[in-house]
């Protein structure tokens, strides 16, 4: 009876032993993230979104070469990956703990950049006309008045998805896009810029604090992270044509020039 109680016991205990690993197996792969999916995203200029510069320019000729892709994808602190089918990475979509869960992608930023510079330059009062270069030639004869030179340093965007609200709702998502660009604009045939400077802009999807709530608790306006990235990427090229001193300094030179 002894030696039978014995084998009952030691058939327990390892029936009870299997099941723990298993247990733990089973956790092991249900905490294991699935590999990120991937997303093409639209980034466009919206016209007019950005107000008070218009007409303020004189109608002159600027030509805008394509800009550099200039960016240091270290900084995004996701790292970054390989194109996918020639179109650069962008940002990410991560979970509540962190993970990426989506690569966000669109087209050549050069062309899309260039066609945003040349269009808030025909805002600003300015006739703009694109070029297949990137760097400006100095001393080669220009029939455009000025040459638009840039070079991209921050394009991206990040969305992150939180547990939810104070409230009980479900998970929220909140989403950032920064943008930063270096201007150089140069009056041919001369190799010292005209005007120098920097625009840079950071938006957020919703705006902190805009609704009353808690940061956790608003909605969101855009539904793709591509539009956000678009906000963000408009102000930005906005932003060149705001600035006074640039301003001043074309309007002082279409003087001389009459």
């Amino acid at each position: 009876m002894n030696v039978r109680r014995s084998n009952t016991s030691g058939v327990v205990l390892l029936v009870a032993v299997v099941a723990i690993f298993a247990g733990c197996a089973t956790v092991g792969i249900s905490n294991t993230p699935a590999p990120a999916t991937t997303s093409v995203q639209t980034l466009e200029y919206y016209p007019f979104l950005v107000k008070g510069y218009q007409n303020s320019f004189p109608h002159r000729s600027i030509l805008i070469l394509i800009p550099a892709d200039a960016r240091d994808m270290s900084g995004t602190g996701v790292g970054g990956s390989a194109p996918l089918n020639g179109n650069p990475e962008i940002g990410v979509a991560v979970d509540k703990d962190g993970n990426v869960t989506q690569r966000l992608y669109t087209a050549p930023l050069g062309p899309v950049l260039q066609k945003a510079i040349a269009r808030s330059a025909d805002e600003a009062g300015l006739t703009a006309f694109t070029s297949i270069d990137s760097a400006y030639k100095s001393g080669v004869k220009n029939a455009n008045a000025y040459v638009l030179e840039s070079k991209i340093t921050k394009c991206w965007v990040k969305k992150s998805r939180s547990a939810g609200g104070s409230f009980g709702s479900g998970p929220v998502s909140r989403t950032v896009a920064e943008c930063r660009i270096e201007v150089s604009i140069y009056k041919p045939p001369f190799s010292v810029p005209f005007w120098s400077g920097v625009a840079s802009d950071t938006y957020y999807d919703p705006p902190v604090g805009s609704f009353g709530l808690g940061p956790d608790d608003e909605a969101g306006i855009y539904d793709e992270p591509g539009q956000v990235l678009s906000v963000a990427t408009t102000r930005t090229v906005a932003q060149i044509f705001q600035r006074q001193d640039l301003r001043n300094l074309m309007l002082e030179d279409n003087i001389k020039a009459r």
